[in-house]
């Protein structure tokens, strides 16, 4: 069959042959068990439901062993036989190019040069799903095949609902992930519903489509890199970033250090992910032994080179060595999925990996206590690298959190903080987020390169036109977003499908989608594929990331992160979604996402202009009444420009009229 005729076929009447586990792939481990026989039987009468009854016989046992050797039920005999990438928009079978458009972000979510553990829906962060299993992909697919824009897609944590009657101005597609009772939100409430199949953690990016590989985090990674050496006021030439995690997300540190111009040691424990980001070229090196990482990294400080090496191994034997052969770390941070750190997220020291893989499945109580004595040995580490003028930041991935649940030394002498700044309470939050700068994406749905290099260009025009009247506490943020576009191409940043990320205000994003929707107009480039990641100014509540910075007591709720997926839904966006989970875990954030895709039309320029301008704005206007100096400025200056807007602002008290009391 044609990959069109596949995608239209949805789920096979006739069974297709079992497939072989391909032990070249990057798989997820082993879930640990969790459920009883009575819900064992429950989680196989939720995965045959999606098939025929003549087939269920056949599929039982399949299914069951698949439960029991790996903790989850994926159907890996119904993964596609076509190659998984992200093809150009024209090449998917289509009544809406909307929906192409989706269909096309999807395989780039689960393209094996993407995803982190392809044959399990997996995109990153060890648990970061775009589907439970490949019935759901296949039944998504040919929804979308069907679609037309008179018609909205419902996606219940994987599972697609179905087509719903809509109209042109509805999302096409709306997406929720994990939404959870409150009171069902730990981590083991997701092993057990995952394992049933009625629920999954889609991370961020993953499980609304919008992820775009390492780059989508290398920009703002090599903006809290610059700015990290600017906190301490010392060049990033020469000086030294040590960190660790190569998987989805954090694979960009390593790029994000050589463009910023450091030395970068990451550790990363799973030898085929650290092989992979060594062939994209994500990392100069790699090292497997620790006297040989000590010598290299002397020589790199000697020479002041610009290097990023990969150590094959557990970050905290990094950190004990070079404290004990006295090589200063100048920046320091981990990058883990320590959101996850149960289930294959942070791996102990003292264990091989293959050994910790073990554990993790059969011994899951055994597995905990070695993490967590791993985490008090890797925070005393880093104690005493810090005592020496290190400047360590929590990177967002819940190391902290972690830690101190595992009693490590972290805390602040107050007892309620931590000793450590998140990156966010540092450096993003009051440099970029209160502004309204965040991680605006787009993705040129032609697939081809040549289309990428025009919107850079374009982009590129944009930023420098806006920068000539920005306000002065905008230039370093105006300036460094125009240094990294004119460096995009030959970063060599792609992985998957043509995409880019810039870190653009409300003004920036607006401008720049209505250039490239210009552009379309006059057939100069394909169609373009807007979003962002969701680690932005107002798509996110994480008390312990995105909202650390938020100081009058709000930073535990959830509102912003729902007003900004509502709004986005009925100002234009062609796809919504929002997730219990994120980078910091389940249950410790809610987040919300869209995607808009841009033809040329007016439509497309009424909907850029209305949406993204509230997805921003809504995240500043909470920020602004938290009090946030720079949020209440970059407020007052959007209410300026639209007479439409009007904020509640804050009255600021005066602290010693509180000393009083």
């Amino acid at each position: 069959m044609s990959f069109k005729s596949q995608i239209k076929e949805g789920i096979p009447n006739k069974l297709p042959v079992a497939k072989t586990y391909d032990t070249e792939v990057n798989h997820a481990p082993k879930r640990k068990a969790v459920l009883n026989t009575d819900e064992k039987k429950l989680a196989l009468k939720n995965a045959l439901r999606y098939f025929d009854k003549k087939h269920h016989a056949t599929l039982l046992p399949e299914f069951k062993n698949e439960l029991e050797k790996y903790g989850r039920i994926y159907m890996y005999r119904f993964r596609p036989d076509y190659k998984m990438y992200a093809r150009p928009i024209d090449e998917y079978p289509a009544k809406s190019r909307h929906a192409a458009g989706i269909m096309l972000m999807i395989q780039n979510n689960l393209d094996s040069a993407v995803a982190q553990h392809p044959h399990e829906l997996i995109t990153y962060g060890g648990n970061g799903a775009v589907f439970s299993n490949w019935a759901q992909y296949r039944l998504t697919m040919q929804y979308l095949s069907e679609m037309t824009d008179e018609q909205t897609l419902v996606m219940y944590s994987g599972h697609p609902l179905g087509l719903f009657p809509s109209h042109k101005k509805a999302p096409r597609v709306v997406v929720t992930n994990g939404m959870m009772i409150p009171n069902y939100s730990q981590p083991d409430d997701w092993e057990k519903f995952n394992a049933l199949g009625v629920t999954q953690y889609g991370q961020m990016t993953a499980g609304s489509y919008m992820y775009i590989g390492p780059q989508g985090i290398v920009h703002g990674t090599t903006i809290t890199v610059l700015n990290g050496f600017r906190k301490i006021k010392k060049s990033p030439k020469g000086s030294l970033f040590v960190t660790s995690g190569l998987g989805g997300m954090s694979g960009a540190q390593p790029k994000a250090g050589n463009i910023a111009g450091c030395i970068t040691v990451c550790a990363e424990v799973n030898p085929k992910i650290t092989q992979i980001r060594l062939d994209q070229g994500w990392i100069n090196e790699k090292i497997t032994n620790l006297n040989a990482l000590v010598n290299r990294v002397k020589k790199a400080i000697i020479d002041k080179e610009t290097v990023s090496i990969a150590y094959l191994g557990n970050i905290v034997d990094v950190w004990e060595t070079f404290d004990k052969e006295n090589i200063h770390i100048d920046l320091g941070s981990d990058q883990t999925s320590l959101h996850n750190p149960w289930a294959g997220g942070y791996y102990p020291v003292d264990l091989s990996f293959e050994e910790a893989n073990q554990t993790m499945a059969n011994n899951p109580e055994d597995f905990k206590t070695e993490v967590q004595k791993t985490l008090r040995r890797h925070a005393n580490a880093i104690n005493k690298h810090t005592a020496k003028g290190t400047y360590f930041f929590d990177y967002g991935n819940a190391f902290l959190l972690e830690a101190s649940r595992a009693g490590a030394d972290i805390m602040a002498k107050n007892g309620t903080d931590f000793k450590y700044p998140s990156y966010v309470q540092d450096i993003m939050g009051p440099m970029c987020f209160d502004y309204g700068f965040g991680p605006f994406r787009w993705v040129c749905a032609s697939g081809k390169p040549e289309d990428l290099q025009k919107t850079d260009a374009i982009a590129c025009a944009v930023l420098e036109e806006i920068k000539k009247s920005s306000p002065k506490e905008i230039q370093q943020q105006m300036s460094d977003n125009i240094q990294w576009i004119k460096g995009a191409q030959e970063n060599k940043l792609v992985v998957g499908s043509q995409a880019r990320i810039l870190y653009a205000d409300a003004e920036g994003r607006v401008k720049i989608a209505k250039a490239f929707n210009d552009a379309i107009k006059n057939y100069d480039i394909g169609m373009v594929i807007l979003g962002r990641d969701h680690h932005d100014v107002s798509g996110t509540d994480s008390p312990y990331r995105e909202t650390s910075n938020i100081y009058d007591g709000s930073r535990f709720t959830a509102d912003m992160a729902i007003h900004n997926v509502i709004g986005d839904s009925f100002r234009g966006a062609t796809w919504v979604s929002i997730h219990n989970g994120g980078g910091v875990g389940w249950g410790e954030v809610i987040n919300g996402g869209f995607g808009m895709i841009l033809d040329g039309s007016k439509e497309s320029e009424d909907n850029l202009k209305s949406m993204l301008f509230w997805d921003v704005n809504n995240g500043i206007a909470r920020r602004s009444w938290a009090r946030n100096d720079e949020a209440i400025f970059a407020i007052k200056r959007a209410m300026a420009n639209e007479p439409n807007l009007k904020v509640t602002l804050p009255n600021i008290v005066n602290d010693d009229l509180l000393n009083e009391y």
